[in-house]
């Protein structure tokens, strides 16, 4: 193959993934003598050429969403130490909190082009970026209308700026992306007590992880304005009358009806966790399922 033709096909390259967040994880169309050499280049060329498109689609546009003086840190560890406090032993608190507290990254215009350069997987840089573009109302990549909000990776949680001029009652990022933490992250990392069969924080199902995630997102934002019994079961109410879940992973009927047990519950977070678990017979069946969550 000529050069032009390999200048070519590797400007298509870019041009897919660009439109779709797709690449190929060979690097087939960057010139080198070796696979290494292949697949570094290659990468290498995408991740440019995504910043370089960020770039350009920022251009004029202001991002002035973070409060001044703003302790992203203590923020954190506020939101979500009523839901570690809820599912965790007292022993294991302090350390999963401080882990969890440290966990946000909000996108701002340097953490975006950061989390671009440094993140480990194009597809999530690519997503990290659609983040980022839709707090500041420029095109997003490959035309999407509802880019996600946050975005969890083992122990790292990215979160948009969006955060802090949402007046949706019943949203909370920050507690949705910790609550994936509970899943992505082993107990072993955080030198806690393990085994075969209690390998991760907590043992949620594959297939109920956004389920639990919203379920705690929506129990926190329940529990901070409902300071009674009566308050809480009619905010309840008030969700339920038009449960409202975005994510197409999750039934919305089963998501009220978790909450439904939690809301009146001593403590619903450990109700949220019996509903998300894998059944105990599972655990020793359950596949290392760590791709990144959304």
């Amino acid at each position: 193959m000529s050069g032009d033709e390999n200048n070519g096909r590797l400007e298509q390259e870019v041009a897919h993934f660009l439109a779709t967040g797709e690449c190929d994880p060979l690097g087939g169309a960057f010139p080198g003598a070796h696979a290494l050499e292949r697949i570094t280049g290659y990468e290498r060329h995408l991740r440019m050429a995504l910043l370089t498109e960020v770039r350009q689609r920022e251009r004029g546009r202001r991002q002035d969403r973070m409060p001044q003086d703003f302790d992203a840190v203590a923020w954190t560890r506020r939101k979500v130490q009523p839901m570690i406090d809820g599912l965790f032993q007292p022993a294991e608190r302090s350390a999963i909190l401080e882990v969890a507290a440290r966990s946000i990254v909000f996108l701002t215009r340097d953490a975006a082009h950061r989390a671009i350069r440094e993140n480990g997987y194009l597809e999530s840089a690519w997503k990290l970026a659609n983040i980022y573009l839709h707090s500041l109302g420029a095109p997003v990549l490959g035309g999407e209308q509802n880019a996600i909000l946050g975005m969890s990776e083992e122990t790292t949680c990215y979160v948009s700026t969006d955060y802090f001029v949402d007046q949706d009652p019943y949203a909370d990022y920050v507690v949705h992306e910790v609550a994936h933490i509970f899943h992505n992250c082993k107990r072993q990392t955080l030198e806690l007590p393990h085994s075969q069969s209690r390998e991760w924080l907590l043992d949620i199902a594959y297939a109920k992880r956004e389920t639990f995630a919203y379920a705690c997102e929506l129990y926190s934002r329940i529990l901070e304005q409902g300071r009674d019994r009566a308050t809480r079961s009619a905010l309840l109410a008030r969700y339920a009358e038009s449960p409202k879940c975005p994510d197409g992973r999750v039934d919305a009927d089963e998501l009220n009806d978790v909450l439904k047990e939690a809301v009146p519950a001593r403590n619903g977070w450990k109700c949220i966790l019996a509903r998300c678990s894998n059944p105990p017979r599972a655990n020793a069946r359950r596949q290392n399922m760590t791709k990144p969550t959304c």
